[in-house]
């Protein structure tokens, strides 16, 4: 009887075992297949039916949830921020599908990411909520000072932590309300995202990760970095003539300075007052193998290793096109003709030179949790490259403060704080208008913050600079990231 027994308990327990592995093979080998099988309609509404994981700033605000509704997918997903976050949260649709973080880390929100879904043996036979958490590096504080200090001028301010590359505030306006996105209605769905798509401003795209603009003379910066390196230039030689203009070989239309002025001298004096003509001869000097090597080294011509889906490259021309057209290389050296860059690469730069030449990638999300806050998926700092020894950096540091505490970015000077900076103003090819930027780091012996901000120009806005539009932008974030406090009065810029 005894050995029946036994033999009757192994062939159970071989029967659950085979059970057991198949459920496995299922859920964990085999779930790409079945997920992507045409016939396999689950994917499609796994997002209102099932739970999915919240995402919360790093200061702890709720930016996007899921809820509990009446009507026959019973969840809702909503963004009590709106438009705010709307860049980085991206949406979840019903019917187009996912954007921003909500595609990224689809798996970690909806419970399909291995890690989250099974973290102990039990959960194998326990019914409980399985969706991972986002903790996100971006600070609400920053976020609303920086979108308040943009206001309803289209641009977009990045603000990133230089020694560790998470992202403390990205905004881009024109934005967009991604709870239009996310109904049940499909009829009213449909009518927003139409809506959305014609209007011409393009709300749906990010012009802090996914447009590039000309970035003028925040480029000036790459410049003086290639030029340091190669020895073309030193702190205090070759000085550069007085002059309202520079006509570059192969060509006799001339490159001004800004509003006709003269300008020359060292490097620090060209950095300073932001000469045209200096720097564009110093372009032709230094040839452009070293100016493309130097504009590539700090990140131009590579994708941004962001965690945020569809970001675009910043581009530099590749050096052989100058071989027959100089003066072209001389405008590309002051940040025009088709040098182009997006507001998070000229954040980026300005970290990478806080940061004594190590540029570190990017991050918008600082780590994954499970629903009741246990850690599962930490993201620490990851260094993307060494593009500057640290006598260049160090070099760079000293020249861009001196362009807040007696050039061009006045603007940016904080009581007690001593900030970094070069500002820019970008031609527009075809309008009257220009384009603002300014890029800036501080403190300058400690950097906590390294921001970008551009402002777009149009022949509505007309001739606009860096130092007096963008400069109030990024010295509003500043202070917000290192909480410096607010003043009363306004001091001259």
């Amino acid at each position: 009887m005894n050995r029946q027994i036994t033999k009757l308990a192994a062939v159970l327990m071989g029967g659950y075992l085979v059970l057991f592995v198949q459920l496995n093979v299922i859920q964990l080998v085999r779930a790409d297949q079945y997920t992507s099988h045409e016939a396999n309609t689950r994917e499609i509404v796994i997002a209102f039916t099932e739970p999915r994981g919240a995402i919360r700033t790093a200061d702890g605000e709720l930016i996007a949830e899921t809820v509990a509704v009446t009507d026959d997918l019973k969840r809702l997903r909503t963004y009590p921020h709106g438009e705010l976050y709307a860049h980085v949260t991206g949406f979840v649709s019903l019917e187009f599908g996912a954007d921003g973080l909500e595609r990224e880390y689809n798996d970690e929100l909806s419970g399909a990411d291995v890690e989250v879904r099974i973290q102990s043996f039990s959960d194998f036979f326990i019914d409980r909520d399985r969706t991972g958490q986002l903790e996100l590096t971006l600070r609400h504080d920053v976020q609303l000072v920086a979108r308040a200090a943009l206001g309803d001028r289209k641009g977009a301010v990045v603000a990133l932590d230089p020694s560790t590359g998470a992202v403390l505030s990205m905004v881009s306006w024109p934005s967009y309300d991604p709870n239009g996105l996310v109904g049940h209605d499909i009829s009213a769905v449909r009518n927003v995202r139409f809506a959305l798509l014609a209007d011409e401003s393009n709300p749906l795209r990010s012009k802090a990760y996914r447009e590039r603009y000309a970035p003028g003379s925040t480029f000036k910066v790459v410049t003086a970095a290639g030029a340091l390196r190669s020895g073309t230039v030193t702190q205090d030689a070759p000085v550069y003539p007085v002059a309202s203009e520079y006509i570059a070989p192969q060509t006799e239309r001339p490159i001004t300075n800004f509003g006709g002025s003269s300008c020359g001298g060292n490097l620090g004096e060209l950095m300073r007052v932001s000469c045209n003509t200096g720097f564009a001869e110093m372009g032709v000097q230094m040839g452009a193998d070293i100016l493309s090597r130097a504009a590539e080294d700090l990140g131009f011509n590579s994708t941004p290793n962001i965690d945020l889906p569809d970001a675009v490259e910043s581009v530099f021309p590749d050096p052989g096109f100058f071989d027959d057209n100089i003066p072209l290389l001389a405008q590309s050296a002051i940040g025009q003709f088709e040098v182009a860059a997006t507001p998070l690469q000229m954040a980026m730069l300005a970290a990478t030179i806080a940061n004594d030449g190590i540029q570190m990638e990017p991050r918008v999300v600082q780590r994954v949790t499970s629903f009741d806050g246990e850690v599962i998926h930490e993201y620490g700092p990851r260094v993307g490259s060494r593009p500057l020894d640290l006598a260049t950096s160090q070099q760079l540091q000293t020249l861009m403060a001196r362009v807040v505490s007696e050039g061009t970015a006045r603007g940016l000077q904080i009581d007690d704080i001593a900030v970094a900076a070069k500002t820019g103003t970008a031609e527009l090819d075809g309008s009257e208008g220009t384009h603002a930027w300014i890029i800036a780091f501080a403190p300058v012996d400690d950097p906590k913050v390294a921001v970008a901000v551009l402002v777009e120009g149009d022949d509505a806005t007309g001739q606009q600079t860096g130092g007096s539009v963008a400069a109030p932008v990024a010295k509003a974030v500043i202070e917000a990231v290192l909480q410096v406090p607010t003043r009363t009065d306004t001091p001259e810029s």
